[in-house]
């Protein structure tokens, strides 16, 4: 009977260790070099940005951290990225410029990434470009990290 209790006790303190493990784990990723800040807006994809009309268009808009472009990959995918670059995320001058879709380049340390996914092609960059969750239902594009 008191061996069926330290067992118990045993599994409990298991369970524990490997819940504590299993939440440090995911904290992982709020330790982007870009701060989380609240995105949460809708644009209108036929008449405010007609730029995004066609597969391969690209718009700056404001929002994140330091500004968001939005890349249009297909007819129905779009992708969403702070324009802070992670390797200098305060300096002002620091935010991403597009002039080779789908290529972007940091015009300070000359990092380059890609807007389709937001991993860095070159450069010093290590982190990718923090991403916002996008959601098409035409004409409206919602952009958010909710």
């Amino acid at each position: 009977m008191h061996m069926g209790l330290f067992f118990n006790h045993i599994k409990r303190i298991a369970f524990f260790s490997l819940f504590i493990l299993f939440i440090q784990g995911c904290s992982k990723e709020d330790r982007h070099p870009v701060p989380l800040v609240p995105v949460e807006f809708r644009i209108n994809t036929e008449f405010q940005y007609i730029e995004l009309n066609s597969i391969g268009g690209w718009v700056n808009v404001y929002g994140g951290f330091g500004g968001i472009v939005i890349y249009r990959m297909s007819v129905d995918e779009f992708t969403a990225f702070d324009r802070a670059c992670p390797v200098h995320p305060y300096d002002q001058e620091a935010r991403l410029v597009v002039e080779d879709p789908p290529i972007a380049r940091c015009n300070v340390c000359e990092s380059t990434y890609l807007l389709l996914d937001g991993s860095p092609v070159s450069g010093p960059a290590r982190h990718p470009l923090r991403q916002y969750r996008t959601v098409y239902s035409e004409p409206y594009l919602f952009v958010t990290n909710y």
